[in-house]
């Protein structure tokens, strides 16, 4: 796994650096701002950006969709000290595969980074349910309007891909999931990679949102 770390604090980026190093992660180069990360991210060709948010010129926000349109492959992660929802759901909804906070200790953050090559959404503890918990309040007609696209699509799902789904959507890792279906862990990651193309969707976090909104829906028309 080949990372870009992006931070306006070269101290930090410098920290950061060598702690990743010792745990056996490749650090491919750094940036200061988002803007300075997209150019970079041409050159290095990394697997995983990690990107702060707050930074002059081009915030993490702002740099993840233009990075995502023109490297699609790379996973973005924002590492950041902002436990704001607001970032966290604008973050998951420009295409960010993970939101993690600088309050992490070492371990805790190269295990959660290397949740993203099983195919996991790397977030820290406690924002799964605030991610799904927020989807779950959306209006009904914003509901609607986001999935008015992917209607035909979830109707194509299969019965086992509706429970793969489910589960992930309540935080269970693709492990956990397959113990509970009897699967293998491998299985249940294919699965999920047919789930996202089926519902347009790009990583684990926008499913777990569009899980939260149909349930939201479904609790709805029971009340109906």
């Amino acid at each position: 796994m080949k990372v870009m770390l992006v931070d306006d604090h070269p101290l930090f980026l410098e920290g950061l650096q060598n702690l990743l190093e010792a745990h056996g992660v490749e650090v491919a180069g750094t940036a200061g701002d988002g803007l300075q990360a997209l150019v970079r991210a041409r050159e290095m060709r990394p697997d995983v950006i990690l990107m702060d948010i707050a930074m002059p010129v081009c915030s993490g926000l702002d740099a993840i969709r233009p990075i995502k349109e023109e490297l699609p492959g790379v996973k973005i992660v924002m590492l950041t000290s902002l436990d704001n929802d607001d970032n966290l759901f604008e973050a998951v909804k420009r295409g960010a595969s993970g939101y993690l906070l600088k309050n992490l200790n070492a371990d805790e953050l190269v295990a959660l980074l290397h949740t993203l090559e099983r195919g996991d959404a790397p977030l820290s503890p406690g924002l799964a349910a605030r991610l799904l918990a927020e989807f779950s309040r959306q209006p009904e007609s914003t509901s609607q309007d986001a999935k008015g696209g992917q209607e035909k699509a979830t109707s194509r799902l299969t019965l086992r891909q509706a429970e793969v789904l489910k589960l992930v959507a309540q935080g269970k890792t693709y492990k956990e999931a397959g113990a509970e279906l009897h699967l293998s862990e491998r299985t249940i990651k294919y699965h999920m990679e047919r789930i996202l193309q089926l519902l347009q969707l790009e990583n684990r976090s926008q499913a777990i949102a569009y899980a939260a909104g149909e349930k939201a829906d479904s609790s709805e028309n029971k009340l109906e």
